[in-house]
């Protein structure tokens, strides 16, 4: 979400001050969780060169002036967060994951409910998209095993740019080297012009996927509680008492007995949560 190193800065803009940056990353933590350490500030300079420049702003107390007037309040947040945000992802992701949804905990599920109604799975904090597909494209594989099996795959992310990529669903076609021929063949579709070398998901997977843009922030509460959440590898640029405050709110939208996917370097470790571990990384609510 946040790059270890920034490009380089561009000559012309008197450097953003510790107060001025401090302010700054308050503003962030507070509006969106992102913890800004000092050690960000530089790349967070170089990362709004740009903004300013599309604003015809002359520094950054010029842009901090309309930022935190009404105006940019209202009209600059998405901007901000888009570009001080940056999306690490990849199809199969961790792929333990998916082998224990598949074995265990979607077995699990289809013994409670069988055909009842579908399967609800929330992809929390999808960036450009690659882990819903994945997720559809897996329980995909799982519903022709499994007669009657349905399901509904809701992904957000507080990004409007990734969004918007993500409901594309167009990629290098690198991004697909790993997968097999016949999963390529099945779930992806190549560009026309091979010199582009993109591929696009194929619509009956696009088609799948609910893109909402949300912050954890904000309260939210969704129409019908879920069965399963992805939420990988996005809590570790939140401080441990915001961990904390979202995973109640990730409990509160889970179903008892559903289960909560956690990245591999992520952990609840003293948390006081209703979840119980049921595979590395993978809780389920009690």
């Amino acid at each position: 979400m946040l790059p270890s190193a920034p490009p380089g800065r561009t000559s012309g803009l008197v450097a953003m001050t510790d107060k001025e940056f401090k302010r700054l990353s308050e503003f962030i933590h507070t509006e969106v969780g992102i913890k800004l350490p000092s050690s960000k500030k530089v790349m967070v300079e170089a990362r709004l060169q740009k903004r300013l420049r599309q604003l015809g702003k002359a520094g950054y107390h010029d842009y901090y002036e309309y930022l935190f007037s009404p105006e940019g309040l209202d009209a600059e947040l998405v901007q901000l967060i888009d570009v001080i945000t940056t999306n690490t992802t990849e199809f199969f992701r961790e792929p333990r994951h998916f082998e224990i949804m598949t074995e265990q905990t979607l077995p699990l599920w289809r013994k409670q409910y069988s055909t009842s109604r579908p399967f609800r799975l929330w992809s929390a904090g999808c960036s450009t998209g690659e882990e819903p597909y994945t997720l559809c494209m897996v329980l995909s594989e799982f519903a022709a095993r499994a007669p009657g099996f349905r399901f509904g795959v809701m992904a957000t992310d507080i990004s409007t740019r990734v969004l918007a990529m993500a409901k594309n669903g167009v990629y290098p076609e690198e991004r697909v080297g790993k997968m097999t021929l016949d999963f390529k063949r099945r779930y992806f579709l190549r560009s026309k012009d091979h010199a582009k070398r993109l591929v696009r998901v194929v619509p009956d997977i696009r088609r799948l996927v609910d893109f909402r843009r949300l912050n954890f922030m904000d309260s939210f509460a969704f129409p019908e509680p879920l069965d399963t959440i992805f939420c990988r590898n996005v809590m570790i640029y939140f401080d441990r008492a915001t961990q904390e405050r979202l995973l109640q709110k990730f409990c509160t939208q889970l179903l008892p007995g559903g289960f909560l996917f956690i990245g591999h370097s992520e952990s609840l470790t003293g948390m006081d949560l209703p979840l119980r571990q049921h595979a590395p990384t993978v809780y389920r609510k009690i």
